[in-house]
């Protein structure tokens, strides 16, 4: 309950008689004297106000006010003062606090204002933790698994196409998972209730695209590696998005789509119909960091979709999984992370063996990766346990593009 008021005034008898006031209506007042006894106590998330007088020793009310309001704007902040002059009032008011009493003021004045200013803030706090739950529980948390600041970017990027109705494309490497940032597009637009459809371009066909369209009414549908969309169904695509303006058309690739169209290979009107709004995926070597924790929630989906216990994911097994270049991403970890669950161990890709330059660099590449694990992350203490120069360790790390910072714990 927000029934907590900061009560500062240096006078002490004030101070106590109207902590008195508060206590007998109900609120829990906290006394101090000064700037420095009061600053602690506020928060961004203080659930409560502030009351203070203007006029004390040393830094004054005024300032309580500016260090409220760079903690918290919406910190409900009310001055006291026995002057009642103008011009004391005005700028109170100006630099934001929330209200102004003279005094002495009654106990009745002084409770209907205190009341205001808790109801005010119950309702800022109220606000903020809403959209906290639901920036928490919204699809793009859910379901944009990552640590890194551009998971965060594809994050808000998700964000940004589902605010409008407009065509989507969707870039990204195969395997990147489009299909999945096209759902978390759609469940978060306005349209999130009505139908999400999808289809593979190449096997799409002018008949295929009218009967998607039909189920797909006032929802998404989204076009699986858009540029193979064979010439027929591009021209009746371009007819139905404009017979269907209630549909959204999300777009996936993994080709330049402009050049695609430059080139003559992809219908240019429909590329720039589909061209609104761009969200691009990045390969997983962009965001190693994001390795580890995709990893650990994909063994974490197959061990509960299975049944299974959850295994120890050892700093050997990250050490091995950052020591891979995933070409296939987040479908290739995934996959991986499906064979480690029922316990078959293995966490590399499926891939073509590479020659013995590509294997020496794998294998040096992982035992640097291994090392930095160990040690936290401590760049010189991970040269030192493989008997390596410092110069010569980094000069290593920067040719694998490995960033110790990536396993400080």
């Amino acid at each position: 309950m927000t029934d907590r008021v900061l009560l500062v005034d240096d006078d002490r008898a004030v101070r106590e008689a109207l902590g008195q006031t508060l206590e007998l209506a109900g609120h829990r007042p906290i006394l101090a004297g000064s700037f420095i006894e009061a600053k602690d106590h506020i928060s961004a998330d203080f659930a409560g106000i502030v009351v203070s007088d203007i006029r004390m020793p040393g830094k004054d009310g005024f300032a309580l006010l500016d260090h409220a309001r760079k903690v918290d704007p919406d910190l409900p902040v009310i001055l006291l003062t026995g002057e009642g002059d103008v011009p004391t009032a005005v700028r109170g008011m100006a630099g934001g606090a929330f209200d102004f009493l003279e005094k002495p003021c009654g106990p009745s004045d002084f409770l209907a204002v205190v009341g205001k200013a808790l109801k005010t803030r119950a309702l800022i706090l109220e606000n903020r933790a809403l959209k906290r739950e639901i920036r928490r529980g919204d699809a793009a948390s859910r379901m944009l698994v990552g640590s890194s600041a551009i998971s965060e970017q594809m994050r808000e990027a998700a964000r940004r196409a589902a605010r409008t109705s407009a065509e989507v494309l969707i870039s990204g490497p195969p395997g990147a998972g489009t299909a999945k940032m096209a759902e978390v597009v759609h469940l978060l637009s306005a349209a999130a209730m009505r139908p999400f459809q999808k289809l593979s371009a190449a096997a799409a066909t002018p008949e295929t695209l009218a009967a998607l369209f039909g189920r797909a009414e006032g929802g998404s549908i989204f076009l699986d590696e858009v540029a193979a969309l064979p010439p027929a169904a591009q021209f009746a695509l371009l007819d139905l998005i404009d017979s269907h303006p209630g549909t959204r058309v999300i777009a996936g690739t993994y080709r330049d789509l402009a050049r695609e169209a430059a080139e003559g290979r992809f219908n240019p009107d429909l590329f720039y119909k589909l061209d609104v709004m761009r969200v691009r995926i990045p390969a997983l070597t962009e965001r190693p960091e994001d390795i580890p924790v995709l990893f650990r929630h994909y063994v974490s989906i197959a061990c509960e979709q299975s049944d299974l216990p959850m295994p120890e994911i050892t700093p050997e097994v990250i050490a091995d999984l950052m020591a891979q270049d995933w070409p296939g991403n987040s479908r290739a970890l995934m996959n991986a992370a499906m064979r480690f669950a029922m316990g078959l161990g293995e966490t590399h890709e499926d891939a073509e063996a590479p020659g013995l330059a590509g294997q020496m660099a794998r294998v040096e590449r992982s035992l640097l990766i291994e090392a930095l694990v160990r040690q936290g992350g401590n760049a010189t203490e991970a040269a030192a346990a493989l008997k390596l120069p410092r110069k010569t360790f980094y000069d290593k790390l920067a040719r694998h593009g490995i960033r110790a910072e990536d396993y400080r714990g």
